[in-house]
């Protein structure tokens, strides 16, 4: 190819994808004017946070009608953007609007907890937004290399945002465990993809399945062969990283202390966030190697061992969180255990994608990553509210422990019920959101039992830690609720018309209704798994 034909087909392709990255590109827009406020003193005049919302609530209405668009039966269902480094269907773009809404959660949360102050927020709210677009990118990544890109993306800013109460030694300390952790698995997984990428010949996704078919033939499909053999550990240095994100044992040594570190904000952002944007990419990784005739015992083999993982994750989790008296540091252990729960899906479809019948069980294959799908939206709300009451009480006693939230109920009665409803539905009781999400990810891991019988275990170990979990979430609450509230504490006036429990109770009532109504975004989520078609 001439190099104008080059030239000309590049500017071809970009004109083409632009259209379709006007989410990321929105974002992006929003940073730069965040940083020509700063040099020009503009943001001493506009607010910040005001910016940011109308950035992020752009960004919603954008992939809002990207979706609407793309769910007319008659469009394409996938393409391929920027010479196919990125893919553009109803998967990608599902994950664009709960990250945009997410961030627009959050930017309204820092606006009403006064964190970070006037003066740092052109700065705090820039990393936010760049670390969101990262996460955009993790979820529509079709290329290995854009795989690591949208992590490292993602993790830079995040590290910063960790690190962003100045003056506190818990928080830079937090950071520089969080980066050290992270420049490690960024490392490990950077070799993965090079050992893979040199064994099958491509960076392409789309391409990995029909290229470990071509290194299994004329072998037995295992470990015996020494082309997979070798693609085998590129593909587990590459899970280091992902599990990394995901804060899965045992590389969840980072997630307490960054936490506990960091401000309530930003636990709560990396809480869901950088969960929603790892399995999104998660997913689509594992989709890319299923179906390879000639590896189906092999990748059998992986999803057994991701449900393996999300057992020791789940146990774990529930079991460290026993004897945390920081508010903050309980949820982050309570988060290991959630994406435990969410993994379990991951590897009942992993399991059933290379199973004997993976041809006759493609609705079974859409429910698991439904079931995931669904189990986002409902911990954003569930698990973003118990945060934003944290961050809220904070700042009325100036302490995150337990103890502070004694007898809170007689002064706050909105937080408190905010609360309930959060813990019970992190619990996953009924009627709550959380009870329907778990239903989903334990029908799926059922029905992938049928293809390998420690898939039962998993279901089992799920229930369990679903019991497990219910001690130290009660505990929050019969602190909040049953116990007096001491005569020295610092008073929590929250009153019930005011935006602080206008909030709250949003997410609250959001929690209800995904328990209550869960066909209400069952179907936008089975829609976004079947877009996934492609890949199998």
């Amino acid at each position: 190819m001439l190099f104008t034909e080059l030239i000309n087909s590049l500017i071809t392709d970009t004109t083409q994808s632009l259209p379709r990255f006007g989410v990321e590109l929105c974002l992006s827009a929003t940073i730069v004017l965040f940083l020509l406020m700063r040099l020009t003193g503009l943001d001493r005049l506009i607010p910040a946070c005001l910016t940011a919302t109308i950035g992020a609530l752009v960004a919603t209405f954008l992939a809002y009608k990207q979706f609407d668009a793309l769910h007319d039966l008659n469009a394409v269902p996938s393409v391929k953007i920027f010479t196919g480094l990125l893919v553009h269907d109803l998967f990608s773009v599902y994950f664009r609007g709960f990250l945009a809404l997410f961030l627009l959660l959050t930017v309204a949360l820092t606006s009403l907890t006064g964190i970070p102050d006037e003066d740092d927020s052109p700065d705090f709210y820039s990393l936010l937004f760049g670390a969101t677009i990262g996460m955009m990118l993790m979820a529509s990544a079709n290329n290995l290399l854009m795989l690591f890109i949208g992590i490292e993306m993602t993790s830079v800013p995040s590290y910063a945002m960790v690190g962003f109460l100045k003056g506190r030694k818990p928080s830079s300390e937090a950071a520089l465990k969080y980066v050290v952790y992270g420049a490690g698995a960024a490392g490990v997984m950077l070799y993965g993809i090079s050992l893979l990428a040199g064994v099958l010949g491509t960076t392409d996704m789309s391409m990995l399945a029909a290229r470990m078919t071509e290194a299994a033939a004329g072998g037995s499909g295992g470990l015996n062969d020494p082309e997979l053999r070798t693609a085998s550990l590129g593909i587990m240095l590459i899970m280091v990283g992902l599990a990394f994100k995901l804060s899965l044992v045992p590389f969840h040594f980072w997630c307490p202390d960054a936490f506990e570190g960091a401000s309530a904000e930003v636990a709560g952002f990396l809480s869901v966030a950088s969960k929603a944007g790892a399995f999104g990419l998660l997913v689509r990784f594992c989709l890319s190697l299923s179906g390879a005739p000639g590896t189906e015992s092999l990748m059998t083999s992986f999803g057994v061992g991701l449900g393996f993982i999300a057992c020791i994750t789940t146990t774990f989790g529930n079991l460290a969180a026993y004897t945390q008296t920081n508010l903050k540091r309980l949820l982050a252990y309570s988060t290991i255990a959630h994406a435990g729960y969410m993994v379990m899906a991951v590897a009942a479809m992993l399991v059933m994608a290379n199973g004997p019948q993976a041809a006759s069980m493609q609705v079974d294959i859409n429910r698991s990553i439904e079931g995931l799908l669904y189990y986002l939206v409902v911990y954003l709300f569930m698990n973003l509210g118990a945060f934003a009451i944290i961050a809220i009480a904070r700042n009325y006693t100036f302490s995150e422990e337990l103890d502070s939230f004694r007898g809170l109920i007689s002064q706050s009665p909105t937080l408190c019920i905010g609360m309930l409803i959060c813990m019970f539905s992190l619990v996953g009781m009924p009627p709550f959101g959380g009870f329907v999400g778990k239903l989903f990810i334990f029908a799926s891991a059922f029905r992938a039992g049928q293809i390998h019988w420690f898939m039962y275990v998993v279901v089992a170990f799920g229930a369990l830690n679903t019991v497990f979990s219910l001690v130290y979430y009660i505990r929050v609450l019969r602190t909040m609720f049953m116990e007096a509230r001491p005569a020295d504490a610092r008073p929590v006036p929250v009153r019930l018309a005011s935006w602080e429990s206008a909030f709250v109770v949003t997410l609250a009532v959001f929690v209800l209704l995904l328990g209550i109504l869960p066909h209400m975004m069952s179907q936008t989520a089975n829609d976004a798994a079947q877009s996934l078609a492609i890949f199998r």
